[in-house]
């Protein structure tokens, strides 16, 4: 038996646009700190010493869409071979557990999950690992755990736990009820009455536990997922789950699925339980969330990148790209991309999903990608356009290699800046360094490697009638590509 780390890795921050979107989520953000929630996340369990020894593979559901990135910020902090479930749309957590319930089962069917959503600030790493311990012993005699913070002040942006008495000789409590995110009357109160904690979406149970459960109290879900892991295929480093079986599966929350359902089905033999512990932890929902945790000067203000501040109180400013400048602000937000700015106050930062969703309505390409953009060998940033031209900034990393390609509607032209290009065109190979360009006529086959040891920089000239990333046509991907 293990503890076999399972990170959540799905959705999409919303509310932290323009620096989340649809391909690149918050979890693949430093909104704290160097590494991104995703990065932190998995350290964070890194050095566990406890009562069952941490798996050697951790196992990451995520979309993939963001499969390459997720893949490699892993790899960048020593997570050579995580096991990837891609999950082709989502289906909320229930159903990514249940992937991962599956899978863990393969080599161990009581293996104790650890469940983490990839997007959580814990600041107490020591007192997180001290809460796991103190869950372990009930997690391994067949309960769920769940965990649940000690609230320090009244919050209407979480959903709450009803816990009862404590279980002899541990720290964890009995399970009496989840809630919904109260009105702030209803928050004051379970603060005062000190039974109630908040909501982490962490858990902690047995595969076979979390199996027997599903398969019990949503059928549905259960053989739609087991079905779709039959027939997944193996592709580079991912579990590409069966897509037309995963979509017609249920979409639900582990809490609504299983563990709401848990205290009024006691013929299931699983009893539920929850682990108070105070760490520092914040979903980093939304932009005052980030601003709440985050380092502050003497007025107040979190500022990253290059910024001025006049005159101006408790405000998150973060610049990605260029000089900003505020002056007499109170309260705000203001984020800048190289393509998008938002300006808010920092007490409406929940309601941006509004501004996303009309932006999704009138097709704004700033929902969906960045304009630096990641590929599996590196990445692109679009740093012009016109009518008929477009120009990019490129990026192969060290053993990096594009598809072998053409294109039907435009013509390229390459620039080195700095490190070796190996080129392929039409029937020619030829290598190039900084300062040396060669020409792609449209319709010639091409392929761009880096041998070197270093990035790879160019700048491509696209021009032609259509310049649309689907103007792809893929002969030969070391990545499993077809197309993107």
């Amino acid at each position: 038996m293990v503890l076999q780390p399972v990170i959540l890795s799905g959705g999409s921050g919303t509310r932290l646009w323009p620096l989340s979107r649809e391909k690149h989520p918050k979890q693949l953000l430093a909104l704290i700190g160097e590494e991104t929630m995703l990065q932190a996340t998995a350290t964070r369990i890194r050095d566990f010493d406890g009562e069952l020894a941490v798996a050697h593979t951790m196992i990451v559901v995520c979309n993939e869409e963001y499969r390459f990135i997720t893949a490699e910020q892993l790899r960048a902090i020593g997570f050579a071979k995580p096991t990837l479930l891609l999950e082709p749309a989502g289906r909320n957590t229930a159903p990514a557990l249940t992937l991962a319930a599956i899978e863990a089962a393969k080599n161990d069917a009581d293996a104790v999950l650890l469940i983490m959503p990839a997007d959580h600030v814990i600041a107490d790493v020591p007192e997180f690992h001290a809460a796991i311990q103190s869950g372990l012993p009930q997690a391994i005699a067949g309960a769920m755990v769940t965990f649940g913070i000690v609230p320090n002040r009244p919050e209407t942006g979480y959903g709450y736990i009803q816990v009862g008495d404590a279980l002899p000789g541990s720290d964890a409590r009995s399970l009496r009820a989840f809630v919904e995110k109260p009105a702030l009357e209803t928050a004051q109160q379970y603060l005062q009455e000190g039974n109630y904690l908040w909501n982490s979406g962490i858990f902690m149970l047995r595969a076979s536990v979390w199996l027997k459960a599903i398969a019990h109290l949503n059928p549905a879900m259960y053989d739609a997922c087991k079905r779709s892991m039959q027939e997944a295929k193996v592709d580079c480093d991912f579990v590409r789950v069966d897509k037309e079986l995963f979509l017609s599966c249920p979409s639900d929350s582990i809490d609504y699925a299983v563990m709401e359902k848990l205290p009024a089905s006691p013929d299931l033999g699983i009893p539920g339980c929850v682990v108070p512990f105070d760490a520092g932890w914040s979903d980093v929902g939304a932009w005052d969330a980030v601003w709440q945790v985050s380092d502050k000067d003497a007025q107040g203000n979190s500022v990253h990148g290059e910024v001025m501040m006049e005159d101006s109180r408790n405000c998150l400013v973060i610049s990605d790209s260029r000089l900003v400048t505020c002056l007499g602000l109170d309260d705000a937000i203001v984020i800048e991309t190289p393509d998008a700015i938002l300006v808010t106050n920092k007490h409406n930062t929940q309601n941006i999903k509004r501004i996303v969703n009309r932006m999704k309505e009138g097709n704004y390409p700033q929902t969906d990608n960045h304009r630096k953009v990641y590929r599996p060998w590196g990445h692109y940033d679009s740093i012009d356009s016109g009518e008929h031209f477009q120009v990019k900034r490129i990026v192969v990393t060290p053993g990096g290699r594009l598809s072998m390609q053409m294109h039907h509607h435009r013509a390229e032209h390459w620039i080195v800046v700095s490190g070796t290009a190996l080129v392929t065109r039409g029937e020619e190979t030829m290598t190039l360094v900084a300062n040396q360009s060669t020409y792609i006529p449209l319709g010639v086959k091409h392929r761009l490697e880096n041998h070197g040891t270093v990035d790879l920089e160019l700048i491509e000239v696209q021009s032609g009638a259509y310049l649309g990333e689907d103007d792809i046509v893929r002969f030969d991907d070391i990545y499993g590509r077809v197309a993107g």
